[in-house]
């Protein structure tokens, strides 16, 4: 393509990332060109930068961005230059076992590809100056002024929608939101508790709100983080470092505990205590994570009772129907995102955005280019 732009790279675990210089690859016909104009800074790219998410380097990350579409391949469809995207990084085949049965997530060309941390065709469309090639993390590698992908990522959204907001329904919001509203079965009026109050757990939050939730109880470790989640619809709000969760949830709910838990600490406190706060029945989703190969341990007891425990990565997306949905609640004043900025910062501040999160002195930095 004869394009060059600045990104971040990421050479080496434990290391930080570099600005540099990199030239774009091939162009595939379903292609699009995105001008990247904001990129959240998610803590599943600072698990590969600490070497818990093991991923082949050198490669790009980011994979919660919008920005303009500025190129569009041949054999693209239902895309035209000057749109406002947000990118998705779950491409899927839509004919596979699981896409017949709508679960996206499993396709098998996605999870087949991922460990490769390539493009969904398999190719990487970026590379360094010296022509090593690069590698994309979650199909994106988005903390760059430009990135490449097959149309089905790029999910147009209304242009009155600022960048900054955009971009972060790419990930932790459709998350957090998705659980609620597509996931767990949340009936009107119900207890719901969301344990972790990240950008994840707040968009949880707001998304059991949205679902009818009578009360949405907030657990963290951080005073500032549950008085942010009070402002964003949690009704109550619960220190874990100072308070007991157990009994507090069981007090507000009659004694049987809450109806559904929304879990997105990344914990193994955080995982035993969702099966501890739930009653009998009731429902737990897990969206935090450790390291994959880390044992977790639960209480036998905790885990009887009928209830039910699923895992959910992606809040059951379908971008093209949720983020346009999502994109619009936040225009109504439905769903707040402004509130989940903690920092714009520079591409060239990548590395403080990253320590930041680390530090849990952010629930999100936005790279704005």
């Amino acid at each position: 393509m004869g394009l060059t732009y600045k990104a971040a790279v990421l050479h080496a675990p434990k290391s930080p990332l570099t600005i540099e210089t990199v030239e774009a690859s091939e162009f595939a016909p379903d292609d699009v060109l995105i001008r990247i104009k904001a990129v959240g800074l998610c803590h599943t790219d600072l698990e590969v930068i600490e070497g818990t998410l093991r991923n082949p380097m050198p490669i790009l990350l980011g994979h919660e961005a919008a920005g303009i579409v500025e190129q569009v391949g041949a054999k693209a469809r239902g895309i035209s230059v000057g749109d406002h995207v947000v990118l998705s990084w779950n491409p899927h085949c839509g004919h596979c076992f699981y896409c017949d049965r709508d679960l996206p997530i499993l396709c098998e060309s996605y999870l087949g590809q991922a460990s490769r941390a390539v493009q969904f065709d398999g190719r990487s469309r970026a590379r360094l100056s010296d022509g090593r090639e690069l590698k994309h993390f979650m199909y994106l590698g988005a903390l760059a002024e430009y990135c490449i992908v097959p149309a089905q990522q790029a999910i147009v959204v209304e242009r009155e929608l600022p960048f900054d907001q955009a971009c972060l329904i790419g990930c932790g919001v459709m998350t957090g939101v998705g659980a609620a509203l597509n996931v767990a079965s949340i009936r009107y009026g119900d207890s719901v508790m969301v344990i972790g109050c990240g950008a994840v757990g707040l968009a949880a939050v707001q998304g059991a709100r949205m679902a009818g939730a009578g009360a949405v109880i907030a657990v963290d470790l951080d005073d500032k983080k549950l008085d942010l989640a009070k402002r964003l619809g949690a009704t109550h709000a619960i220190n874990a470092a100072s308070d007991d969760v157990i009994d507090l949830s069981r007090q507000l709910t009659g004694g049987r505990g809450v109806d559904v838990v929304l879990e997105s600490a990344g914990s193994g406190r955080a995982f035993r205590l969702t099966t501890e706060a739930v009653r009998p029945g009731g429902e737990v989703i897990w969206l935090g994570k450790i390291d994959v190969e880390q044992d977790v341990a639960f209480r036998w007891g905790s885990l009887m009772q009928e209830k039910r425990i699923r895992r959910s990565s992606y809040g059951g997306a379908r971008p093209l129907r949720d983020f346009p949905m999502l994109a619009q609640a936040a225009l109504d004043g439905r769903l707040k995102l402004h509130e989940l900025i903690t920092a714009r910062i520079s591409l060239d501040e990548v590395n403080e955005g990253f320590e930041a999160l680390r530090r849990g002195a952010a629930i999100r930095s936005v790279v704005v280019f």
